[in-house]
């Protein structure tokens, strides 16, 4: 008889929260489980491998869209991988533009260090002197970053 794990054991072993097992279920990235005679839910190896690999691919930064197409093109296994291929490399460039936004905010950054680099009084620092002329472009400096994990969510969804 194959083992079966409960809801805290399985979050145990893919070293995350049961708040996130029930998430990805809802977001049908995780199949449901079986349940118990006392209702609970029971996982199967098959949910801990899945549920690994969904991690896996969170911790490259990949949206649910970009996961839940890997999980589909991986339950054809015949198939070749030409799509997963091709999946790769646009999360790369994804990854490549957030690198080039980060370089930029790091650049910016580190300009603004240079305004104020000894210990002053507040009134007198460079940095807030800056910062609050640079507050009307604050809605454009949004626009062109993110600033969160998952830059390239897929319209109205957030990255997870």
């Amino acid at each position: 008889m194959e083992t079966r794990y409960r809801i805290s054991e399985l979050a145990k072993l893919a070293k995350c929260q049961v708040v996130t097992v029930r998430y990805y279920e809802k977001e049908g990235l995780l199949p449901g489980p079986g349940r118990s005679e006392g209702n609970y839910r029971l996982y199967e190896q098959k949910h801990v491998e899945r549920l690994l690999f969904i991690r896996r691919c969170r911790s490259l930064d990949m949206t649910l869209e970009e996961i839940r197409s890997l999980l589909q093109l991986r339950e054809q296994p015949a198939d070749g991988c030409r799509a997963v291929n091709e999946l790769l490399e646009e999360h790369i460039g994804h990854v490549a533009e957030r690198i080039r936004e980060l370089q930029s905010l790091e650049s910016e950054l580190r300009s603004l260090l240079c305004l104020c680099g000894e210990n002053r009084k507040a009134a007198d620092c460079g940095i807030l002197k800056e910062l609050v002329k640079v507050e009307a472009g604050v809605e454009r400096t949004r626009a062109r970053r993110t600033h969160l994990k998952g830059v390239h969510r897929t319209e109205g969804k957030p990255a997870v």
